[in-house]
């Protein structure tokens, strides 16, 4: 009844007995009568707790009395007034979370990824409107998730007027397909999500660029017909045609569209490439300060330099990078000496493909530089992990500079007993906080050694 959208439903109870037309067919007489109609959220129904309500057994006297008129308008104005209400801002997409928890993921980290997934939803827009999960041996191959699972979905985003599902993992064009068929509203990915973000922070040309190469790379396999299958031009049996299909002109569109963006981003990386050169010539030390999304690496450039780089308690706020000199103290003159800081792209736990080769300009900056600054978010829950994350991340790397300095970022938002436990085991490392503009002379310190070791 919910799926297919009735307000009412009537069924009855025969008793088995009596009149049987000719030819056969259901005998007996109507013994009970069941009034069933959908409830809409109010006082006594919040979060629409339940769907319907299905009425005491009634008699055929009773139920001729009701006035279904006057109860399916009353229906229509209430849910018309609950869809006005959700409607107020067109603009943000109303989204339900769906994550999928397997053998292969523990319970700590699998609520970490779904509290990451809300916040890059929400920075991506869009208003959460409830979280979904399942627990599962393996992920189903057509719809990721069981069946009863999906019809759940759907019910939720019918009564909670979600306009869009977003999972924690990536899907293949398939179970997009069939997702989108059986629930019916959009379904996107993990990845998707992170691409909007992208597409929204990107400033400069080169950013915009790459951006632009990692949507059409991700979107290529899934055009409308979800990829080769159903190509005109496959050269088999019922394939050949007097001329090229629409999805066959967009699949070669975007791939024409795809080879100048690459072009032009290998332009852009030999203009780098150039840069990078000409301060070698100059004998001026970089690092790259990398690190996880939203870890404070735009803070801590600001604070060292007065570089003014967009700031905010974001993930991905920023994208371009950003290299400013600054001074540091040579230890044994006392005199001041410049080196290069570079700000890069943060991290993410599972960073998609399409990114990484999307940004490799950006990620040249990292191999290129002579030492890294990795900044960790010592205030965030999930440190260890994001800090693990990047190390992964970077080993994945063809090539990385030498010496690496860890510095723990937002000490000032952590108990005294976790900087001591942090001394304990990461004894080289650097304690600050680049809003406090707490630890930064020894952080100062530590990368005049850095540049003369």
């Amino acid at each position: 009844m919910v799926l297919q959208r009735l307000d009412a439903l009537v069924t009855l109870s025969l008793t088995g007995g009596g009149f049987q037309k000719r030819g056969g067919g259901v005998t007996g007489y109507v013994q009970q009568a069941y009034l069933a109609h959908l409830l809409p959220v109010s006082e006594f129904n919040p979060d629409h707790r339940y769907y319907w309500t299905v009425s005491p057994p009634l008699s055929l006297e009773t139920l001729t009395q009701q006035d279904f008129i006057s109860l399916v308008e009353g229906l229509e104005a209430e849910f018309q007034r609950e869809y006005i209400a959700q409607k107020v801002d067109k603009d943000q997409d109303r989204v339900i979370l769906m994550g999928v928890m397997t053998q292969k993921t523990t319970t700590e980290q699998f609520t970490e990824t779904m509290i990451e997934l809300t916040r890059l939803v929400e920075t991506a827009g869009g208003e959460v409107l409830e979280v979904l999960e399942q627990k599962r041996s393996s992920t189903h191959p057509q719809t990721v998730v069981g069946a009863g699972k999906v019809e759940e979905i759907a019910l939720r985003a019918q009564s909670l007027g979600a306009n869009l599902v977003v999972f924690d993992r990536d899907l293949s064009p398939t179970q997009i397909r069939n997702l989108e068929m059986q629930i019916g509203v959009r379904v996107i990915d993990r990845t998707e999500v992170i691409l909007d973000i992208f597409a929204q922070r990107a400033q400069s040309r080169a950013g915009k660029l790459q951006v632009e190469l990692a949507q059409l790379e991700y979107q290529l396999p899934r055009l409308i017909g979800r990829g080769q299958s159903l190509s005109r031009l496959g050269g088999g049996i019922g394939t050949r045609g007097p001329g090229e299909t629409k999805l066959e002109t967009e699949r070669r569109a975007i791939q024409r569209r795809i080879a100048r963006l690459q072009e032009e981003v290998n332009l852009l990386m030999a203009h780098r490439s150039r840069l990078r050169q000409q301060r070698q010539k100059q004998e001026v030390f970089s690092i790259a300060i990398v690190g996880y999304t939203n870890a404070g690496k735009s803070t801590l450039l600001n604070a060292l330099t007065q570089a003014e780089v967009y700031v905010a308690d974001q993930l991905f706020a920023t994208l371009d990078p950003t290299t400013r000199r600054v001074q540091v103290p040579n230890l044994t003159t006392g005199e001041l000496i410049t080196i290069l800081l570079t700000d890069t792209v943060g991290f993410i736990h599972e960073l998609p493909a399409e990114l990484v080769d999307a940004f490799r300009a950006t990620l040249e900056e990292v191999i290129e530089a002579d030492a890294l600054l990795h900044l960790v978010d010592l205030s965030h829950p999930a440190w260890e992990n994001q800090f693990k994350s990047v190390l992964k991340i970077l080993e994945d790397m063809p090539f990385l500079p030498g010496p690496m300095l860890w510095v723990f970022n937002k000490i000032d938002q952590v108990a005294p007993g976790m900087l001591d436990w942090i001394k304990g085991h990461y004894p080289d490392a650097v304690l600050i906080s680049a809003t406090s503009r707490l630890g930064l002379d020894e952080l100062r310190n530590r990368l005049s050694q850095i540049v003369h070791n």
